[in-house]
């Protein structure tokens, strides 16, 4: 997809570009299709109509039924929802909460949240490869256990989980299973039945939709308390009229991933990999995660001996990141990275290339030649 700055964009797990035809499609809910879609003149009811048929497209692609989606603004927003909701309303069962290290901020400072009041959070770790170990998930199930959380695909690395063995071995101590998919709805082919996940959240801004708009899942018979209130909005979950331009592009971007996800993964990987293998060329070069439990459009690599930083800040026209995390102005590593057992200094040494749809080969073959070159001319500190 072509820009005004000529940037070559491999930062597709921080934000999409909204596809052409996505935008298409949202522009009337923008412009002459207004109208509340709570109200009830006719005009009113022709835009419940459309939130009604991307609601339809979500469920569609995930496998639900049309009454378990919950639109919301996005996966933070959901994965606060659901954590805090199944928090509270299965407290009499027990207070155990199970996630892992590596997950996203949104789920680790959630749970935070949490232990300050009271509950009890169990982190797992993972292995050199980024994947959780099964046993260490056996040992810290109990029976005062109402839920483990666990990510589909890891922003940082691409590492897929063993989804579908972590539902089965919560399902057996009666607990929910909540996986953050938003990394992998719309790259990689999900049915929430046959992986047993029972609350699931996804953003629209990851899958080629605007940002503000997302959903969560929640399986039918789970009860989740009211987290906004003030006309029982989205089956009296989430109160407050509806962002229907983001539902519709939503819906769209949904139909699209249906329709074109086989294609694009083929794609995108064969992309993915070429930019791999030759950067792993460069000496003292390695693939931060498994290679082979990972999603096709993520390569994490650390250039050994660089900053990353320097790195990115030297190529004016090509968007990667580098997965730190600044808050309050201290530069810290990835925690997605140190509890993989690697170094601050490799960590920091760490680019994530993300790739999307709209990438080309030849944008890759520019970025191999600015980072081949970029490393010749750049001063490695150890």
């Amino acid at each position: 997809m072509a820009n005004a700055n000529n940037i070559i964009y491999l930062d597709n797990n921080a934000t999409t570009p909204i596809d052409p035809k996505v935008l298409d499609t949202m522009l009337p809910f923008l412009k002459e299709n207004f109208a509340n879609p709570s109200s009830t003149h006719f005009f009113g009811t022709q835009i419940n109509e459309a939130v009604k048929s991307a609601r339809i497209r979500v469920k569609d692609l995930i496998g639900a039924d049309e009454k378990e989606i919950i639109f919301t603004s996005g996966s933070t927003e959901t994965i606060n929802i659901a954590l805090k909701g199944v928090a509270e309303n299965y407290s009499e069962k027990g207070k155990h909460i199970i996630s892992v290290s590596t997950e996203h901020k949104a789920v680790l400072d959630t749970c935070k949240f949490l232990e300050n009041r009271g509950y009890e959070v169990t982190y797992l770790s993972v292995q050199q490869n980024g994947l959780i170990d099964l046993n260490e998930l056996k040992k810290s199930l109990r029976s005062d256990t109402i839920l483990v959380c666990v990510m589909f695909v890891n922003n940082e690395t691409g590492v897929i989980q063993p989804i579908k063995e972590i539902a089965s071995l919560t399902h057996e101590v009666g607990a929910l299973f909540m996986s953050d998919t938003t990394q992998a709805v719309g790259k990689i082919e999900i049915d929430v039945n046959d992986f047993g996940i029972d609350i699931l959240c996804l953003s629209g801004h990851k899958m080629y939709a605007p940002k503000g708009i997302g959903a969560l899942y929640v399986r039918k018979g789970i009860k989740l308390p009211a987290y906004t209130h003030g006309g029982g909005h989205e089956n009296g979950l989430r109160s407050g009229t509806l962002n229907v331009p983001g539902i519709v592009a939503l819906g769209k971007a949904c139909e699209i991933a249906e329709q074109e996800m086989k294609q694009d993964a083929e794609r995108i990987s064969s992309l993915r990999n070429e930019l791999e293998n030759e950067l792993l060329k460069i000496p003292d070069t390695f693939v931060n995660g498994s290679k082979e439990s990972r999603i096709h459009n993520v390569s994490n690599i650390c250039f050994k001996g660089f900053d990353a930083n320097v790195l990115i800040g030297r190529m004016k026209n090509v968007a990667v990141s580098n997965g730190s995390a600044c808050t309050a102005a201290i530069v810290e590593s990835s925690h997605v990275l140190t509890a993989m057992g690697l170094t601050d200094d490799d960590a920091f040494a760490s680019i994530r290339f993300s790739l999307g749809k709209f990438n080309t080969k030849e944008e890759i073959k520019s970025v191999i030649e600015i980072i081949s070159e970029l490393i010749k001319t750049s001063f490695r500190y150890a």
